[in-house]
């Protein structure tokens, strides 16, 4: 049986930068989307929202509608009983039965008076109504083709660097195969601690990428032996040497364009 080929320190170092300017290019697709994700949710429960009142005022409109054709009803059942009670009148055979029947032609005329009064009070709802339904129409308008930009912007993004995301992520299950889990742990706890999520950085003017901290000449002919791993002591991050990076980052570039 074949002995496995044991993976050199060097080796792990180009395969954790690799994986480092991976994960970076993926940062990268991740910050081009942005908000954008999250804005179109909130819009779409915005519209949703604003939707869902506009829908109420409009059966508010037709529920006051309902009740100007009820009270229209009333109206006229009160105008054919005021003229049947009018008839009637004229066959009185004595005062009590006028006076009854002028009574129920006086019930009559304040109930078409109460029914036209609540007619006028329901067509100044109505108009009041309109008036917001017109302002909230409007604003479903704006915003529904605000989201529509939106989501035509967060799907040319999508489909611009989904594929380019699939493969990149392909290639770092490739590259995390050359580390030892221990190794790659390591690499991820570092990565999930800082910032700008770099976990391996090189040499750049004698300190340590983004730092400020000058790293002694020996520590850096350490580096630049790659014969261990070395982790920046101020930051925790790995070490590299500038060639390595160089080298490592020309190669990631031809595959990522």
């Amino acid at each position: 049986m074949a002995k496995k080929k044991e993976v050199t320190v060097e080796e792990k170092l180009r395969a954790l930068y690799d994986l480092q300017l991976i994960d970076s290019r993926i940062d990268e697709i991740k910050n081009m989307r942005g908000e954008l994700p999250l804005e179109v949710n909130d819009l779409e429960d915005e519209v949703e929202g604003l939707q869902t009142r506009l829908n109420n005022f409009n059966t508010d409109v037709e529920n006051l509608e309902t009740s100007i054709a009820n009270k229209k009803l009333n109206i006229e059942e009160a105008k054919a009983l005021s003229k049947k009670y009018t008839e009637q009148q004229k066959n009185v055979r004595n005062n009590r039965e006028f006076d009854s029947i002028t009574k129920e032609i006086e019930y009559q005329d304040l109930e078409i008076q109460l029914a036209e009064k609540r007619i006028a009070e329901y067509q100044v709802k109505i108009e009041q109504k309109n008036e917001i339904i017109a302002v909230a129409d409007e604003k479903v308008k704006e915003k529904k083709d605000h989201l529509k930009h939106k989501k035509n912007e967060l799907s040319g993004i999508l489909e611009e660097t989904e594929k380019e995301e699939k493969l990149l992520k392909k290639k770092l299950i490739q590259f995390s195969k050359l580390i030892d889990d221990r190794l790659l742990n390591a690499y991820q706890k570092i990565r999930s601690n800082v910032r700008n999520g770099l976990a391996v950085v090189s040499i750049q003017r004698g300190a340590s990428g983004g730092s400020f901290f000058t790293i002694p000449p020996q520590r850096q002919v350490e580096i630049a032996s790659r014969k261990k791993i070395i982790t920046d002591e101020h930051s925790g991050r790995i070490l590299i040497d500038a060639e390595l990076a160089a080298e490592e980052k020309k190669k990631m570039d031809k595959y990522f364009s």
